[in-house]
């Protein structure tokens, strides 16, 4: 098996929405909870697309705050965005870096603060 498929497949473990792009923006990536997630919007279909079509003029500002920010230095990697109270949830915008540093995307990751309420080890 290849490494990308190893990391592919934790990407589409995930049951966050991760919405993968390039530094223009494009959505080049996926996964099946992002695609539900934003099934009202086209889903799969998104990818492709900019990612700046789905923000207001705001929100893409900020989106490019952050990608200058990341660009400034390989230890710029993470920043918290947004509170969803309605999901209790932090968001965060992560950088996608290959091997030498270089700044090559950029990821969205949700991070929710409500407690497991599974048992331990539970696999139903």
């Amino acid at each position: 098996m290849e490494l990308h498929e190893f990391f592919k497949s934790v990407i589409d473990m995930d049951t966050s929405a991760v919405v993968i792009c390039d530094l223009s923006h494009k959505i080049v990536y996926m996964n099946p909870a992002a695609e539900e997630r934003y099934s009202k919007r086209g889903g799969g279909r998104l990818v492709g697309t900019s990612l700046l079509d789905c923000h207001n003029k705001a929100s893409n500002e900020r989106i490019e705050q952050v990608i200058e920010w990341f660009g400034k230095s390989p230890e710029n990697n993470r920043v918290y965005t947004f509170y969803n109270e309605k999901e209790n949830k932090d968001v965060y915008m992560i950088a996608m870096r290959n091997g030498d540093g270089e700044l090559i995307g950029y990821y969205e990751k949700h991070e929710y603060r409500n407690r497991e309420t599974a048992n331990f080890y539970e696999m139903n």
